[in-house]
């Protein structure tokens, strides 16, 4: 049987001319690279080379099988070359972006175990106000709410519809009792707030429902946002499938399901097939879909 590694001998003694300078190109021994030269002819049956006083002279059955030989050393580094481009690919950066409430009270949590499956991969959290482009690589991977369809070459998977409406903390809801209408809710502290695309959609909600009087304090941030509720400081409106997992949590209201907005895990068709991007939704969207199926049959129990 033939050891294709014996190829590298055939082409370096066609090229250099004689077993010694191709062994020192081999950084091997005269010696084994005759003996891997006789072991070439044989397994092949063909006598490759005239082996001469002034060195080793192709014969013309060598010279036409060159050619091949040269194909097999291409496909091979081809391969090679494929192959440490996937190995690399599986590490490495992958950028993250989700707006700040989901990032602080849903996905933190699980990316302590990420890290711990695939250290290789190094996470980078973006919660700015305003939708990444992934087309034009501002993010590879986007946890994204939306009532419009998805921009050209965007793939992904929906998670659920994404439901919010008003909780407060179940030590508020114990001192002063869980708010259970709009009504009951303009008699109780608001929070607003939360920042970018929040705090103006957050606004308009309020608005419309006439309580926008009602807020006593505007934390910039989701996190301020979701540490004022847990703090007892007054109701807030929050993503039910962060909510209604928190034992922390009360919910006020049953949620608007007029909205038609969806949670998405997205990503572009460009690197849906990049191993680390693959790795990190292959993570993260089934502990998201389980998480909103959880709740799903929670409510369904208890209706």
């Amino acid at each position: 049987m033939m050891d294709w590694n014996d190829l590298r001998y055939f082409l370096a003694v066609a090229k250099e001319g004689s077993t010694l300078r191709a062994g020192r190109a081999l950084r091997t021994s005269q010696t084994t690279v005759a003996r891997r030269i006789a072991a070439l002819e044989e397994a092949t049956g063909v006598i490759l080379f005239d082996k001469r006083q002034a060195g080793y002279v192709m014969t013309p059955a060598g010279e036409e099988l060159l050619a091949r030989a040269r194909q097999v050393e291409s496909s091979a580094h081809a391969f090679f070359d494929a192959a440490s481009a996937q190995a690399r690919d599986k590490g490495g950066a992958v950028k993250l972006s989700m707006e700040e409430i989901f990032a602080t009270g849903l996905i933190a949590p699980w990316l302590r175990d990420l890290h711990e499956l695939h250290p290789e991969i190094h996470i980078e959290l973006d919660t700015s106000a305003g939708i990444r482009d992934l087309g034009a690589g501002e993010a590879d991977v986007a946890l994204r709410s939306t009532s419009q369809p998805q921009p050209s070459g965007t793939v992904g998977r929906r998670i659920c519809d994404d439901h919010w409406t008003f909780y407060c903390s179940r030590e508020y809801g114990e001192k002063h009792g869980v708010p259970t209408n709009v009504a009951e809710l303009a008699r109780h502290p608001l929070i607003g707030g939360g920042g970018g695309n929040l705090s103006r959609h957050y606004d308009a909600y309020l608005e419309a429902m006439g309580l926008l009087d009602r807020v006593i304090m505007r934390p910039d941030t989701s996190s301020g946002l979701l540490s004022a509720v847990r703090a007892g400081v007054g109701a807030a409106i929050l993503p039910c499938i962060l909510a209604d997992a928190d034992p922390g949590f009360s919910r006020c209201l049953a949620p608007r399901t007029d909205h038609k907005r969806v949670l998405w895990l997205v990503t572009h068709e460009r690197i849906r097939r990049s191993p680390k991007v693959r790795n990190v939704i292959d993570f993260l969207y089934p502990r998201l879909k389980a998480r909103a199926q959880e709740l799903e049959t929670v409510r369904a129990n208890a209706a």
